[in-house]
């Protein structure tokens, strides 16, 4: 059986370019939809270059948080089309 952190860590890898989630979205998915703070907490500890956990943003639309710096992940999702 996984970890909720398992789920979540599974969940974000398969976050497609352009595309993005919230962190309520993501605890939803990973069977916890109130756990959007433990998702956050998750992603801040997050350098593993094969979670883009940059893709990961707050529900009411803003970018929310980045272990790298915001300034870092809105540039990522600028590039991968996922803001405009």
């Amino acid at each position: 059986m996984r970890t909720f952190k398992q789920k979540v860590l599974m969940i974000v890898r398969d976050i497609p370019k352009g595309r993005t989630l919230s962190y309520k979205e993501v605890a939803a998915a990973a069977g916890s939809a109130k756990a959007f703070r433990a998702v956050g907490n998750i992603m801040r500890k997050n350098f593993d270059p094969a979670i883009p956990c940059h893709r990961v943003i707050r529900t009411d639309g803003k970018i929310g948080g980045y272990n790298r710096g915001t300034k870092n992940k809105t540039k990522l999702l600028k590039k991968e089309g996922a803001l405009h």
